[in-house]
């Protein structure tokens, strides 16, 4: 699993810029606490060099699925707890699931740090939940 300020991230697809050059369905992992985003592992290799080619060719834009075969996409995500194509309020869910799990073992090992780490994950994960739920017309539960 891919870990990010403690929550795990999301697999998805993005646009990334190089120096000048966009670089189209790049594989990145996504925080969906802090919003930080990287170059999928697996692919970190392939991205840099076709980066680096586009740039020095001068490319304003690069689709990187017509230059670097990724084969089977679930290869990719497949360590991965959610991806982009979920429901936005079940990753969520999730990830305030797996966080609350984690506090628990935080407790019992009297982690004062960490607890305080995923109390703050909790906070903006519910917050986010509040927000997706006032958006979809839902009530609160």
């Amino acid at each position: 699993m891919s870990f990010c300020c403690g929550a795990s991230m999301i697999g998805t697809r993005g646009t990334l810029k190089h120096i000048r050059t966009q670089i189209h369905n790049v594989p990145l992992l996504f925080c969906p606490v802090c919003h930080h985003i990287q170059v999928h592992y697996l692919i970190e290799n392939e991205y840099d060099i076709l980066a680096e080619y586009a740039h020095t060719d001068g490319a304003a834009e690069v689709n990187f699925a017509e230059y670097v075969d990724i084969g089977n996409n679930d290869r990719l995500y497949e360590n991965c707890v959610n991806t982009e194509h979920e429901e936005p309020l079940d990753v969520v869910r999730n990830q305030i699931d797996m966080s609350l799990d984690l506090l628990s073992v935080a407790q019992r090992l009297e982690d004062a740090e960490w607890q305080e780490q995923l109390k703050k994950r909790l906070h903006v994960l519910s917050e986010r939940r509040l927000k997706l739920k006032m958006r979809n017309g839902n009530r609160i539960s």
